[in-house]
């Protein structure tokens, strides 16, 4: 055990698996600043806290479980010649659980229904954090089963989860703040998902598009949203500025 911190090659297994673990990280702070939006606003924090450290907890169970998780590859129903594993059916299942909590949150933008935060109480908070606990589960899949190839040693692929759910919730409070102050990031944000539940039902269905691909055009998209923003504040300071 103690060698694992004089290894050079342990080392480079640890930042390449926390830098993974935190890129494929963002979709789930994205979600968390989503769905926590529902709650009352002194509860979002909290929720956003708890549910990140239930993730983390999730995620080290299945490392610890890894003959289960291989074993989720294992293919074991026929649809006409695609043969599905567990794997592909949960992948399915949360694609389309994203498609609908994005769709659904779109709509009321849209509409403008239930601008207020979720209902209070403990049934909602409780709600919440299923969702958020369940939904990484899914999102960690991949990334778990990745990190079983780069890595040999458990040690290396816990810690590197721990940093990642670190830097996650550093990341997760200004994020939320600025996705729900401007209605068009969160419109992005909301798009975001679109995109990644169709890539899991995709994963699931055995055709895998990129996340490099996705990862590229919701940059591009965001740096032109910022672009957008910056020209907007500048409008509305101009205006705001007195007339000689």
């Amino acid at each position: 055990m103690l060698e694992l911190f004089t290894d050079p090659a342990a080392w480079a297994s640890l930042i390449t698996l926390a830098l993974l673990e935190i890129v494929l990280g963002v979709d789930n702070v994205i979600f968390l600043s989503i769905i926590t939006s529902r709650l009352p606003e002194h509860q979002q924090a909290r929720a956003r806290r708890i549910g990140l450290l239930l993730a983390m907890a999730g995620r080290i169970a299945l490392l610890f479980a890894l003959g289960w998780l291989i074993g989720l590859t294992a293919p074991f129903l026929n649809v006409f010649t695609l043969e599905l594993s567990w794997r592909d059916i949960i992948l399915i299942v949360g694609g389309l659980f994203l498609l609908y909590k994005a769709t659904t949150e779109i709509h009321m933008m849209l509409e403008g229904e239930n601008e207020g935060h979720g209902k209070p109480g403990s049934a909602a908070f409780a709600a919440v954090l299923v969702q958020i606990f369940m939904l990484d589960l899914v999102f960690s899949l991949d990334s778990v089963l990745t990190a079983i190839g780069m890595a040999d040693e458990i040690v290396i692929m816990v810690a590197a989860v721990v940093i990642a759910i670190g830097v996650m919730l550093v990341a997760a409070e200004p994020l939320s703040a600025f996705v729900q102050k401007h209605p068009t990031v969160k419109m992005l944000a909301l798009s975001f998902l679109l995109l990644i539940g169709v890539a899991l039902i995709a994963d699931g269905f055995e055709f895998h598009i990129p996340r490099g691909f996705l990862y590229f055009g919701v940059a591009f998209a965001t740096a032109v949203e910022i672009l957008n923003l910056i020209a907007r504040k500048r409008r509305n300071t101009t205006k705001m500025a007195p007339t000689p």
